[in-house]
């Protein structure tokens, strides 16, 4: 019977709380927030591993702003990595400048911070939340109509360390944001500019020039950029992604400067219309690690240049999209295995 109480009584202290904490790592932070309120002891076990509480997710949850001032009171998130508040709902910039004032100890040690769709925060709340967090890394501000350059200047200001970075949808940024950006964040190596109107060829070269360690470029539905804008792409040489879909004004011209990133693996060229076989050949000369390759929607491009992207790609491309390219014939699925074997996917657009 001792035995028996012995051997139960090391489980309870032992055993089970490591059981817990492998457990537990790997559930969401939500679910884990649920499991503190099921008893004291296992309260008190999941509150004695600090790593189970470094970062807090608020997306999609209404009373953002409140909620996330609440939890900032709590002694579990004071040395916080990272926060989500995604598509959440009413967060304000009165909540940002509360968490300034009151709660910017536990920032100290932020590296990722997601805004993504807070229409509600302007300029005044990025300067009030990035003065918070000196070592942010990876920073999301997608679908922001309200940040303009000054926002940009603020977040430049106050985090130096920025090397992912998402402006995706902040139609009001204009080319000195890029310029600050550009100036600020050589180290960069992730950057999402789809959407940003307001840019030209000018403000895109700057990045090209200084932020030499990107290996992530999205200029989704980004039209206004001409073959000019691409001249220095080859500086970038850690480049990986490149998404040019909608890239209305690029030509051939244009793509034989992108075909100089010989560490490409991703390529859209979705809806460029105004591309031919010629500058499809000179990526597939140039980039012969590529993964990913989307064509769809170019009616210039044939045969021809699938010819040629599989005798340099046939064995690293498994996806491949030519849908509504009416110049190339033989563009069934056995058709293209024959020529691509290792195609897992061929169709990217729908």
């Amino acid at each position: 019977m001792e035995v028996e109480e012995e051997q139960l009584l090391t489980w309870n202290r032992e055993t089970f709380p490591k059981v817990m904490k492998i457990v537990s790592s790997r559930l969401p932070q939500r679910d884990l927030v649920s499991l503190l309120v099921i008893s004291p002891w296992l309260h008190r076990t999941l509150l004695s591993y600090p790593s189970l509480w470094l970062g807090i997710d608020l997306r999609e949850m209404n009373n953002a702003g409140d909620r996330l001032l609440a939890a900032l009171s709590l002694p579990r998130y004071q040395h916080l990595k990272q926060i989500s508040l995604e598509f959440a709902q009413d967060i304000e910039d009165r909540h940002l400048e509360l968490v300034r004032s009151k709660h910017s100890d536990s920032l100290q040690s932020l590296e990722c911070l997601n805004l993504n769709g807070c229409q509600k925060i302007s300029d005044k709340g990025i300067e009030a939340i990035t003065s918070t967090c000196p070592k942010l890394k990876v920073f999301s501000i997608y679908w922001n109509i309200r940040v303009s350059d000054i926002g940009v200047k603020h977040m430049v200001k106050n985090c130096k360390r920025v090397v992912d970075l998402n402006l995706s949808g902040c139609k009001n940024l204009s080319d000195k944001a890029l310029q600050l950006v550009a100036d600020n964040y050589q180290d960069l190596e992730s950057l999402n500019l789809t959407r940003c109107v307001k840019m030209t060829d000018s403000g895109l070269q700057q990045i090209l020039l200084n932020c030499t360690s990107l290996r992530s470029l999205n200029l989704y539905a980004l039209s206004s950029f001409t073959d000019e804008a691409y001249k220095k792409i080859s500086s970038l040489a850690h480049l990986r992604f490149l998404d040019l879909c909608g890239a209305q004004n690029l030509s051939d011209a244009g793509l034989s400067y992108i075909a100089k990133c010989r560490s490409l693996v991703s390529l859209n060229l979705t809806w460029c219309v105004r591309l031919t076989d010629t500058g499809v050949i000179t990526i597939a000369e140039g980039c012969t690690s590529l993964e990913f390759l989307s064509l769809f929607g170019i009616v210039g491009v044939t045969d021809k240049c699938l010819e040629v992207l599989s005798k340099s790609c046939s064995n690293t491309i498994t996806t491949l999209d030519v849908n509504g390219c009416i110049g190339i014939k033989r563009r069934s699925r056995e058709e293209l295995l024959k020529l691509f074997p290792h195609l897992k996917c061929f169709k990217v657009h729908s």
